[in-house]
Parts: C-alpha cells; sequence; structure tokens
C-alpha cells in the first residue's frame, strides 16, 4: 500500500498535503513483483538515495483504485506523479485535466494532455537481442514465449524475440502462448508455470517470460524441468542463478530516475530503447556461464548494429502484424 512513512491506506486517503514531492502509482501485481513494478520502486530509491528526497508510493489492488491514487497525490500536492502501466491509462485521463498544474507521467501508454508525459519502450528491440541469445544456445532450436496480458504491448515483445530467434545462423522456432485477456493476467504464476512446462514438453529449451509476476512461475517452471528461462524487466538471473540465460532489461527505473530528477519531466512522448540506455540485456556471477564468449559476442553487436540503426526491428504494433511466425 501506500508509503512515505509505512503508513496505511486510511492514512493515505486523510493525510496533510505534502510539498511537491513526487509519487508512484503502481501496477496491479504488488511493488515487489521482482519485474516491472520493483523496476520503478528500484528507480525511485535511486533517485531518493542520490538527493535525499521523499516520494510517494501506492500500490493498487485492481485497476479500479487507479483513478482515486491518482486524484488523491494530485490533492496532496505530489508533482510528478507517475502512474505505472497502461491499466492507468484511461484513469489518468480523466485525473489529468482537473489538475493542470500537477505533474503527471505514465509508462507503458500514451495519454494526450498537456500535463502528462507518457513513456514508452521499443521492447521489441531487447526481444530482438535475447531472442538471438536463446536461438545460439539452445540445442533443441525451440524457443518457448510466455506472455501475461494479450495486448499488443506483449505482442511487441514476442514479435522482437521471434526475430532474434530468426537472426541465428541456425534459426529457431518459437512456441507462444498468452497469459490471458484481464489484467489478472499478471499476478497468475501457477498458470505461467503451467504454460512454460507445457512448452519445454514440446522440445522448447530456452523459455522466455514476458509476464509481470505470471512470469515468476516461468522461470521456476524452465528452473525445475532442465530449461532455461529468459526473465524480463528488472534483473531477474538471480532468482534461479546458473538456471536464467539472461533477463530483457526494460529499465523502468531509467524512466522514474529521469521524471523525479529536477528539470526531468517534459510532456509529450518520450519513446526509450537501445540507444537511450532504456533496453538492454543482463550479464552478470548468476548466467556468466551460461553465456558463452560467441554468443556475448553476437548480442553485443547486435546491440551496436541497433543502436546505430543499422538492424531495425519490426514494432508489431506500429507496422502491423510480425513478419516472423
Amino acid at each position: 500500500m501506500f508509503r512515505k512513512a509505512a503508513v496505511a491506506a486510511a492514512a493515505f486517503l486523510a493525510a496533510a498535503p505534502a510539498l511537491a514531492d513526487p509519487a508512484l502509482v503502481y501496477s496491479s501485481g504488488g511493488k515487489f513483483d521482482k519485474s516491472f513494478n520493483e523496476g520503478a520502486w528500484n528507480g525511485a530509491k535511486a533517485w531518493a538515495a542520490e538527493t535525499g528526497g521523499s516520494f510517494g508510493e501506492f500500490e493498487i489492488a485492481s485497476p479500479a483504485q487507479s483513478e482515486q491514487a491518482l486524484r488523491t497525490f494530485a490533492r496532496r500536492g505530489y508533482s510528478p506523479v507517475v502512474a505505472i502501466g497502461f491499466t492507468h491509462a484511461n484513469a489518468l485521463a480523466k485525473v489529468a485535466p482537473e489538475f493542470p498544474d500537477t505533474q503527471f507521467a505514465i509508462v507503458d501508454m500514451v495519454v494526450d494532455a498537456p500535463n502528462v508525459q507518457s513513456i514508452v519502450y521499443r521492447e521489441h528491440e531487447g526481444g530482438y537481442v535475447v531472442g538471438l541469445i536463446g536461438a545460439l544456445t539452445s540445442k533443441s532450436k525451440i524457443l518457448g514465449f510466455v506472455g501475461g496480458m494479450d495486448i499488443p504491448l506483449i505482442r511487441k515483445f514476442e514479435c522482437g524475440y521471434r526475430q532474434g530467434a530468426a537472426a541465428a545462423a541456425t534459426p529457431a522456432k518459437v512456441l507462444s502462448n498468452m497469459t490471458g485477456t484481464t489484467p489478472a493476467a499478471w499476478s497468475d504464476p501457477a498458470r505461467g508455470a503451467e504454460l512454460a512446462a507445457a512448452q519445454i514438453a514440446q522440445g522448447a529449451d530456452v523459455v522466455m517470460q514476458a509476464a509481470g509476476g505470471t512470469g515468476i512461475g516461468v522461470l521456476q517452471a524452465a528452473a525445475d524441468n532442465g530449461a532455461l528461462g529468459i526473465g524480463t524487466d528488472s534483473n531477474q538471473n538471480g532468482l534461479h542463478p546458473g538456471k536464467i540465460l539472461t533477463t530483457m532489461l526494460k529499465r523502468v527505473d531509467v524512466a522514474v530516475q529521469r521524471v523525479f530528477a529536477e528539470g526531468g519531466w517534459q510532456p509529450g512522448i518520450d519513446s526509450l530503447g537501445v540507444a537511450e540506455g532504456g533496453i538492454g540485456w543482463a550479464l552478470d556471477e548468476h548466467n556468466r556461464a551460461l553465456v558463452t564468449p560467441e554468443v556475448e559476442a553476437a548480442a553485443d553487436a547486435a546491440m551496436a548494429a541497433i543502436d546505430a540503426g543499422e538492424i531495425s526491428v519490426h514494432d508489431s504494433s506500429m507496422q502491423g502484424p510480425c513478419p516472423v511466425e
């Protein structure tokens, strides 16, 4: 729930106004989801450590709470107020015009208002890189992909992953499943594990998750069934050391730090990809033994080529259906 000094939700609604501290409203799934929300929290925490500042935060239990949380932060004088996740879009479109002097931001969706910064990511670029890593590492040349809610955003991950898998010297086939069509798809690790296990039974020896909290089950199933997992968003390599091939880093922490920084908020659309340091892949002590020098070199070359515009990864949300099946 909301914490500025570990207070409860009731205190959140009744507390006196703050003096222009920033605030976060997390997506459903919990702040410590080891994924998207936690990445946002890490960015806010890093900003606070660097500046000595403080911030408000609120964990919604369902999208129905979004409007109330955004409005209450604005009434209390917080600014900027950052909404984490596309599920806040409708609420923010209603609340932002009510508080024209409050700076708002949203991650993963565009809300067209003069006091809103919309932060979007080029997830397909990162999907390409980890798809290439997966294909170069796979022995079966069959990869798995488990998405969360079936939306264009997650299809971007999948399409990039398919393109990277197809770009390897020996291309890999990709098996894909989405967890569901409602926000509950982000918080069902048991279903994630079930889908991953089914893909592994069909021959996949590397399985990527792009499913928020559901992805924890995907990575667990990969570790339990002799496959390698690929994490998403926050660095998840340490969840199962030696059994997670890499993590596609979607640096929500970078976005939050940029918005929280003095002068960092800007209205309009901010697109983050490889070139901006918003997308990458994780190599650390937990997966170092899994990534050969040749695979590392290939991944770094792909990152450099995307940065330079020499590789253009198809964006299925903007350019139509994925060209690789």
